[in-house]
């Protein structure tokens, strides 16, 4: 008798994670997907990140831009790894091959939190191979 109930209550529990995955938006779905791979290339979340930590971060760069600063060119380039995002700054360049808007890769550096959002200075970069790293 106590295992139909126990039955039951597993079965009532798969119907709800199957009908919370089907209900959820297209966006989260997708940073989900960024979160769990971000995590599996050696990621720490950007959402727990605090100022002045030295860390690895992996996600998809969302946007490449030439910003300069005090007349210093400056490639500033966004990293998102589904939990939030941290600002990349490489001072003194105006380009970097395979740095570019959709690429995945893996970059190391201390994290400064400036006028609210979190930065990262000069980091050292792995490039992602393939679709599936």
């Amino acid at each position: 008798m106590q295992t139909k109930g126990k039955d039951l209550a597993r079965s009532r529990l798969t119907v709800r994670s199957v009908l919370a995955r089907l209900t959820r938006s297209q966006s989260t779905v997708q940073e989900g997907e960024e979160s769990d791979r971000a995590r599996a290339m050696g990621g720490t979340p950007c959402a727990s990140l605090t100022g002045r930590v030295r860390v690895q971060i992996a996600g998809s760069l969302r946007s490449v831009t030439l910003r300069p600063r005090a007349g210093v060119p400056a490639l500033e380039a966004e990293l998102f790894d589904g939990t939030g995002s941290v600002a990349l700054i490489w001072l003194g360049r105006r380009e970097i091959a395979g740095i570019e808007a959709g690429r995945w890769l893996r970059v190391e550096g201390l994290v400064a939190c400036t006028d609210g959002r979190k930065v990262m200075y000069n980091p050292t970069y792995e490039l992602a191979v393939g679709p599936a790293a």
